[in-house]
């Protein structure tokens, strides 16, 4: 690989892809949309083959029904072309598979071998697996064992979030995957990072000479990150209980979206050199030291009855499959500190929960006010410059500064210019898994975590799961449709900060200059 332009301008080198879950939701509402995208648009070659497994009986022609259906009501692209559907579906075969019999595993090896004969596919295998985690190890031996990894190209292995429940947990299962495949064959999905603006980070950082300078201690007083949801836990009440906020977000999607704000600049735009500079920023975080160090910087919090847009919603604990005495966090909050010498002193707030009032994913940069008692330093009503990111659903960014109100004798106003990048794009914004699978394809792991990743981010994680198991008397709760618990706004007021307003929920008294906001 010589440079990210040149990647972008590469067609997927042919293979089979072997979907592990296919009569999944994963599977039907991200993956088959996700190939047909990239097909239409070429950057699949035509030289590839699509198997879905699962332990379901299904026939060719049901599974390629199931994939029209999902294309039809998820992909960004209408399958109206009867002539590229057709050309398209050929590509796609279905085999009913026991994951724990490697026979199946030796038929499956068979199949691929037709495959590659049929659409000239010169050995090249990705296995992509949306399975429970503890699954990843079994499946792994049985490619092995079966046969699958004797073929001529390129092997890889593709898991989804969970990866393991602890940092115990997580360094079993990567011993296991270890025996089967080498660490560069190994691609740990966390589809935030192929979200649009995710990756949008590093050039709003690193080809700005306005920000970089700015980027540090000296000129920043607190970083937020908000990644909040509408829904409940909906029908994954069993799964949820097991797994709360802190594990199924925390860990994984809000640790990748400090590392992008934190991290220095790389050396080269290479995956590895990228993806030093992330594990440093997680090396680089303070650690908990006990209990109560995580009571005073740690929220955890549990939706409780309440309403949304007149609706009533019920309580987590009245949820389907949920324990009635449930102390499972659907909120999660902190304060971070990454003791570095850019960042050192300058506060991070995350939080991430269900049941709130908006959908969004989004990180604002509050800078340093101007000095006090000098010029405009002094008056009330000058308020912090802020750069807001925004990720999900909107896409785009925008910066709020202080000027003048028209025909007032120096009254200030804060005013937002703004990009909204889904305001041009629109629904064609490519999908994250769009640009993971085609990135996996490609052989391109800046977006997916390293092993040393998952294992620092558990490190700091684990502790917080420790102090919250000595004892329940700690969890918040909130109503359903609020913003979380008090206890995490009193974190900031400690600090002499408050939360900004987030996607969909401006400040009224903002002026916007922008061409293309609805």
């Amino acid at each position: 690989m010589t440079s990210n332009v040149k990647l972008e301008q590469q067609t997927a080198e042919g293979a089979v892809y072997y979907l592990f879950g296919a009569t999944g939701d994963l599977a039907k509402r991200k993956l088959f949309p996700a190939l047909f995208s990239l097909y239409k648009e070429g950057k699949l070659a035509d030289n590839f083959a699509v198997v879905g497994l699962a332990r379901r009986p299904r026939t060719n022609d049901q599974f390629r029904t199931d994939v029209y259906e999902s294309i039809v009501e998820f992909c960004r692209y209408k399958a109206d072309d009867a002539a590229l559907w057709n050309k398209f579906a050929e590509h796609f075969v279905y085999m009913s598979l026991d994951i724990n019999n490697v026979d199946g595993f030796r038929e499956l090896d068979n199949l691929s071998s037709e495959l590659d004969k049929k659409f000239d596919i010169p050995g090249n295998r990705l296995f992509y697996l949306a399975l429970a985690p503890e699954l990843f190890g079994p499946v792994s031996f049985n490619l092995r064992d079966g046969g699958l990894l004797n073929s001529q190209g390129w092997k890889r292995l593709v898991i989804e979030k969970p990866f393991g429940y602890d940092l115990e947990s997580a360094r079993e299962l990567n011993a296991q995957l270890s025996q089967v495949f080498k660490e560069e064959e190994i691609y740990r999905i966390d589809h935030y990072l192929g979200k649009e603006m995710v990756q949008n980070i590093e050039v709003i950082r690193f080809a700005n000479a306005f920000f970089e300078p700015l980027w540090n201690n000296k000129h920043i007083a607190n970083v937020q990150i908000t990644l909040s949801e509408t829904v409940g836990v909906e029908d994954r009440g069993g799964y949820y209980d097991k797994s709360g906020a802190l594990r199924d977000m925390m860990q994984n999607h809000m640790l990748q979206m400090l590392t992008m704000i934190a991290m220095e600049p790389p050396s080269r735009l290479q995956p590895e050199d990228i993806r030093d500079e992330k594990v440093k920023v997680l090396r680089s975080l303070r650690p908990y030291k006990s209990s109560d160090d995580v009571r005073r910087n740690v929220v955890r919090g549990q939706y409780s009855e309440g309403s949304l847009n007149n609706k009533t919603l019920v309580g987590y604990r009245q949820e389907e499959s949920v324990n009635p005495e449930s102390v499972t966090e659907t909120y999660f909050g902190a304060r971070v500190f990454v003791d570095n010498f850019r960042w050192a002193g300058v506060p991070f707030y995350i939080r991430t929960g269900k049941r709130m009032p908006v959908k969004t994913t989004e990180v604002v940069v509050e800078f340093k006010n101007v000095p006090e008692n000098v010029l405009f330093g002094s008056r009330e009503d000058v308020g912090p410059n802020l750069l807001v990111i925004r990720v999900n659903p909107m896409e785009g960014i925008y910066i709020k500064i202080n000027a003048k109100r028209p025909g007032s004798d120096n009254d200030v106003q804060p005013v937002a210019m703004e990009f909204c990048q889904s305001c041009q794009v629109g629904i064609n914004t490519p999908e994250a898994y769009e640009r993971l699978i085609f990135d996996a394809a490609r052989g391109e792991s800046t977006r997916f975590t390293r092993w040393d990743e998952v294992a620092q981010a558990w490190t700091f994680v684990d502790p917080i799961a420790k102090a919250w198991n000595e004892s329940k008397e700690d969890l918040a709760f909130y109503s359903a449709g609020s913003w979380g618990p008090k206890e995490m706004n009193d974190i900031l007021e400690q600090d002499g900060f408050h939360w900004w307003p987030v996607n969909g929920q401006e400040e009224d008294n903002v002026i916007w200059i922008s061409g293309n906001r609805k």
